[in-house]
């Protein structure tokens, strides 16, 4: 690997491709000029930040890493419970229940030795957190900080910021400063908040909405500026801007719980032999032995509920990129209609409802396979070099690999493809 050789990946949070017009995200749309364009870029499933996080660190789909959502089933003292991916602790949970986190190894991992590794995050802990499960690198975030090895960050190293646009400014401005132009890692992340913090609740397309896609674009402005200065001082920066999924309008909720139980799976949930882990616009179930074939007996009448859109069992969760095991047996897309919000905004979807959480009707949502929220954004900016429009498909899996292209480093045990020749 070239010493000079860097490379960034920002992250804007939910912000779908549909979003990048001149009109509403100019910064976003001059920086497109500059770059090499994916126009066919597409999300994971489930498309949800934790499982996508998981995805650009180590360029593989789900099925091969092993991360199923932002609510996971775990097989603890042989009943399931689902746990929230987003806790601090939910990689304890996970090692104690399966003895790892991720399957294969994260760029952290693969340039611990080749540069090292700095991740700046200002969404939730866990989606954070898989970046570098296994603290290879450096992973910044206000739920605590690590070094290698674990060892926690202190003091006025740690990050210490609010979940927000504001948050999402300072730090900006503190990784462009620290990160890209004093400690200079071989790999640099920065991943922003907004828009999709501010999304999960107001109705897309609104005023609240644009003002979040304008913090954003600021975000990426600056860091833009200053890849753009280090790079006439002489330095090789690979500066890749994208998002891992999109948004679509919340319409109506369901407890899908309520409805297992109403057909008669009300003790086998009780007793942990059958788990929903809701995904916001999907879900996954888990199931174990006991509570497999009563599951997979009513699979068919949900195909036909009016808040589900294609559910699937194990054999085609394999065309998601998604494997059925750890106790996954199947899995719902929620349905989906045409309708318009407000703001001229089509997309309404069923939300899978969790005990607690009220729905944020008529406010964005993902995690399924919809038309809008599995199209996120990517632009590829080498200098000038490469420009142009990438026609053929893409995912954010492809991000790992073009930058382990770009520094020389192995390109063995991707699912992704390097985007640049």
């Amino acid at each position: 690997m070239a010493e000079a050789r860097r490379a960034v990946f920002v992250c804007c949070d939910g912000l779908g491709r549909n979003w990048v017009r001149p009109e509403i995200t100019p910064v976003l749309d001059d920086l497109r000029q500059r770059s090499l364009w994916c126009d066919a870029h597409s999300a994971v499933f489930p498309s949800v930040t934790r499982v996508s996080a998981a995805s650009v660190a180590t360029g593989c789909l789900p099925a091969r890493h092993g991360l199923h959502g932002n609510r996971m089933g775990l097989i603890e003292q042989g009943r399931i419970i689902v746990r929230d991916v987003g806790d601090p602790d939910f990689r304890t949970h996970m090692r104690r229940a399966t003895g790892a986190t991720l399957l294969v190894p994260s760029l952290a991992e693969r340039v611990a030795q080749a540069g090292g590794f700095i991740g700046f995050s200002n969404v939730s802990p866990g989606a954070a957190y898989f970046l570098d499960p296994e603290h290879f690198g450096r992973i910044y975030h206000r739920a605590g900080s690590f070094a290698p090895e674990g060892t926690r960050i202190e003091g006025a190293d740690a990050l210490a910021v609010s979940h927000d646009a504001a948050g999402d400014w300072a730090m900006t401005q503190r990784f462009c400063r620290e990160v890209l132009a004093d400690r200079r890692p071989a790999v640099a992340f920065l991943w922003l908040a907004d828009p999709d913090h501010t999304m999960h609740g107001v109705p897309l397309g609104s005023p609240v909405h644009h003002d979040a896609l304008a913090a954003a674009g600021r975000c990426v402005a600056e860091v833009f500026r200053t890849v753009e200065r280090l790079r006439g001082e002489g330095e090789e920066i690979l500066l890749l801007v994208g998002s891992d999924h999109g948004q679509e309008t919340i319409g109506e909720s369901v407890s899908i719980e309520d409805w297992l139980a109403a057909r008669g799976l009300e003790s086998l949930l009780e007793a942990g032999d059958v788990a929903v882990a809701g995904q916001g616009t999907a879900a996954l179930f888990y199931a174990t032995d006991r509570g497999r074939a009563p599951l997979l007996g009513v699979l068919d009448e949900m195909s036909h509920a009016e808040w589900a859109g294609d559910v699937l069992g194990s054999e085609r969760l394999a065309e998601q990129g998604f494997a059925a095991r750890g106790g996954v047996v199947a899995a719902v897309n929620m349905a989906r209609r045409a309708d318009v919000n407000a703001h001229g905004v089509a997309g309404w979807r069923w939300v899978a409802a969790e005990a607690g959480k009220t729905a944020a009707i008529g406010s964005g949502q993902h995690g399924g396979w919809g038309p809008d929220e599995t199209r996120p954004f990517l632009m590829v900016n080498d200098g000038g070099r490469s420009t142009g429009t990438v026609q053929h498909p893409s995912c954010i899996t492809d991000i790992a690999p073009t930058i382990a292209r770009f520094l020389g480093l192995p390109g063995d045990g991707f699912d992704g493809k390097c985007l640049t020749p």
